[in-house]
């Protein structure tokens, strides 16, 4: 055993058996922000066996403050957080091997994927690829570890299929605001306080400690001293669509799914294109007289009029600038056609 992971069999409840385990195991973080960057990171230090890492964005630099894989380089460059951090992951642990995909969280992405793993963690401040997860979470019988923060807030859930409530019994009984990061701001240590919890949970589960795993809702504000936990076992429902005794996993079905969407609090449209992957070369050549253009090997980005327009290679589009749905795809087929 390398004396890498000494400090960590010692720990008792872990031991040489349980870090094989880990060594063995395979975890899909969805999103690599400021929940994703962090978990990866210790997972990654914690001997993971294999890490596959799903983000849709690119680093820019108000990601800095928080999400502590990346660098001023990164945000200059605009590189995609998925291949930033693997970059890194690799620095910090060789022997783990990270895969990253720069793409959009769907079922279709997420379905060939999670069929994979053996844990699914959440850090995603989408809540449709968040259903889309508790329902594939469910279907393939694959426990997931739900993790929010925003202001000095933040809440964790470990969601076992088959016995504890899921995501839609668990909001219907405790429903989130709709604050943002970008509307009321973050502070990095209720990030890393998610973290600890997300990935605490994700070590029980990892070496089949099940009776160690936390069955209560965790909520806390760092800024003004609480913490609780809540009992959210009667929030599961027989009826519920996702877990209950006919799941019909709705947000599974094509009409679920959103093809143009505002992107949190961000003053962004995103488009996702039918096509499959754009060419990047083409457009460079064709948007050179119209703006400034920035390229790499993942993305194009122009500023075109009031807007910055940030086309990726596998079909989407992100419209900085507004949240208008329709000013977006205006700008979207004058561009793209």
């Amino acid at each position: 055993m390398s004396e890498r992971y000494s400090r960590q069999v010692l720990f008792k409840p872990i031991g040489k058996e349980g870090q094989n385990k880990i060594e063995q195991k395979h975890v899909l973080i969805v999103g690599c922000g400021a929940l994703g960057s962090s978990n990866a990171e210790a997972l990654v230090r914690a001997g993971i066996g294999k890490l596959t890492i799903i983000d849709r964005d690119y680093v820019e630099e108000s990601n800095l403050q928080r999400q502590q894989l990346f660098t001023e380089n990164d945000a200059i460059e605009k590189t995609p957080k998925a291949i930033a951090a693997k970059q890194r992951l690799n620095q910090i642990n060789s022997d783990v091997e990270v895969i990253a995909h720069v793409m959009d969280a769907t079922s279709n992405s997420l379905s060939p994927l999670i069929r994979e793993v053996n844990l699914v963690i959440d850090a995603t401040d989408n809540f449709d690829i968040r259903f889309i997860m508790n329902d594939l979470s469910h279907k393939h019988n694959i426990p997931w570890i739900f993790g929010s923060c925003v202001g000095s807030t933040g809440m964790s859930y470990t969601i076992i299929p088959n016995d504890s409530p899921c995501l839609y019994c668990l909001l219907e009984a405790a429903p989130l605001t709709g604050a943002t990061c970008d509307s009321v701001g973050i502070i990095s240590p209720a990030v890393q306080m998610v973290v600890a919890h997300q990935t605490t949970e994700a070590l029980k589960l990892l070496i089949g400690d099940i009776k160690a795993l936390r069955t209560r809702l965790v909520m806390f504000d760092l800024w003004n001293n609480h913490y609780q936990t809540i009992n959210v076992n009667r929030a599961k429902k027989e009826s519920c669509p996702t877990c209950g005794i006919t799941p019909s996993f709705p947000y599974l079905q094509f009409e679920s799914q959103t093809k143009t969407e505002v992107l949190c609090g961000r003053d962004t449209v995103q488009i996702r294109s039918n096509q499959k992957e754009f060419p990047l070369d083409e457009l460079e050549k064709r948007f050179i007289d119209l703006g400034q253009v920035k390229r790499n090997p993942f993305l194009i980005s122009l500023n075109y009029q009031n807007f910055r327009v940030v086309i990726f290679k596998d079909g989407r589009t992100f419209i900085h600038g507004t949240s208008s749905i329709e000013k977006a795809k205006k700008v979207y087929y004058q561009l793209l056609g």
